[in-house]
């Protein structure tokens, strides 16, 4: 009788264990795709092997792959007709937050964590082979407006929203400089980068107004990612066309 007993009191206890972990259990958890940024530019000879390889990465559904055109480049004889800029301060961040002693293309950030040579598909293949959980985040067009609900993620690091509009594809017939006479085929774009507003944790709505937004653009990112250029901790896409 004992022993019954003990065995009623411990799957009694499971249960009541069970039930409080997964009401306690972070609600915000799903997969979320891995980001790579990849910083490049239409004048350096090193990176067509770079942008090819996210051309590939762009096709994959657990991948949102950002190219970031930089313009210092531009001086060397081809002005990249994609610079941003937005873009070379945002790798310079990097360098700063990942305690890097320069800049470089082509430069790969995944997750805002750790940085590779662009066109190393070894190690950043390997990289992305892990999952990723984040905040659930849905991202809606209708009059007029982009609307993203970001749910509450309690006990975050104090974070921003960023929108990232950009192009699916374009291809560019070069002219001068390190890439004269090729013709480059590029992915995702980047066109601009917006800053929504603040994240604190709080469930929060957040809009802007799509005919604000770069014209060729085909698309866009929305990145939560924490103050000082920190880990990207949650990230989502929408079609625009």
């Amino acid at each position: 009788m004992r022993t019954i007993q003990l065995m009623r009191t411990l799957a009694l206890t499971c249960l009541i264990g069970a039930s409080l972990m997964f009401t306690t259990s972070p609600l915000y958890a799903e997969q979320r795709p891995a980001v790579v940024e990849l910083y490049t530019s239409e004048g350096c000879s090193s990176c067509p092997p770079a942008e090819a390889y996210v051309g590939e990465l762009a096709q994959r559904p657990d991948v949102l792959a950002l190219s970031f055109h930089v313009d210092y480049w531009d001086e060397l004889g081809w002005r990249d007709r994609f610079g941003i800029p937005e873009a070379t301060p945002r790798q310079r961040g990097y360098a700063t937050a990942l305690n890097r002693s320069s800049v470089y293309t082509p430069q790969i950030v995944i997750d805002g964590r750790e940085d590779f040579v662009g066109s190393d598909r070894q190690k950043i293949g390997r990289v992305l082979s892990n999952p990723r959980s984040g905040i659930p985040m849905t991202i809606d067009v209708h009059d007029g407006l982009l609307h993203i609900d970001l749910v509450a993620m309690p006990g975050i690091s104090p974070s921003e929203v960023l929108l990232v509009p950009y192009r699916r594809s374009a291809v560019s017939a070069i002219g001068r400089g390190e890439n004269s006479g090729r013709t480059i085929t590029e992915y995702n774009i980047v066109r601009s980068v917006q800053h929504l507003g603040s994240f604190m944790g709080e469930g929060k709505k957040y809009a802007a107004n799509v005919a604000s937004l770069p014209e060729d653009a085909t698309d866009v990112a929305v990145l939560v990612q924490v103050l000082g250029q920190g880990p990207i901790i949650s990230a989502a896409t929408r079609s625009l066309r």
